[in-house]
């Protein structure tokens, strides 16, 4: 479970958000994970777009991007972005957790900076591992410990580490 902020407190966010784009290489997050043309993504909490248009970009007009947020705002700003870019290989999910997608149906994950917030991170783990495809990969990066975050993704016995890159960990199913 997410609870859903204010506008006004996601304005704030929004901002921060912004801040962290222009000091992180974003390209560099996406790179490490390898996403290829046609690929199937679903960018989990996507907030303002910031991986969903660049993942959009790689996986190009035979893949998909699925921008999923719980938020409304950031749904509509995401969207904006992709319009302003003239991307078309994005649909959005308003949801706090369930996706609507087929199970084994996605290839990659992108699971950022949404740890803290979720109360039960076990119902998003459960939802994410039946969407993935066998050889489907989550990744995640957030602000917790390593410890925290390996604790918190293997602890439901669904996920095990595959890589710990230098930007995120990447985990595959078990």
């Amino acid at each position: 479970m997410v609870e859903l902020v204010s506008n006004s407190l996601f304005r704030v966010l929004s901002f921060m958000i912004a801040i962290r784009d222009i000091l992180v290489n974003l390209d560099k997050v996406v790179e490490e994970i390898g996403i290829q043309p046609g690929d199937i993504v679903l960018d989990y909490g996507c907030g303002l777009g910031s991986f969903s248009i660049p993942t959009a970009k790689i996986v190009g007009e035979k893949g998909k991007v699925y921008a999923l947020d719980i938020h409304p705002l950031a749904l509509k700003r995401t969207k904006k972005k992709a319009q302003k870019e003239m991307i078309t290989n994005i649909e959005f999910i308003h949801s706090d957790c369930n996706t609507g997608l087929n199970d084994e149906s996605v290839d990659v994950v992108l699971f950022y900076d949404l740890l803290e917030s979720l109360l039960t991170p076990q119902k998003q783990l459960v939802e994410l591992y039946r969407i993935l495809k066998p050889e489907g990969i989550l990744c995640v990066k957030d602000i917790h410990s390593d410890d925290k975050i390996l604790s918190t993704i293997t602890g439901i016995d669904l996920f095990k580490l595959k890589i710990k890159g230098k930007k995120q960990f990447i985990f595959s199913k078990l």
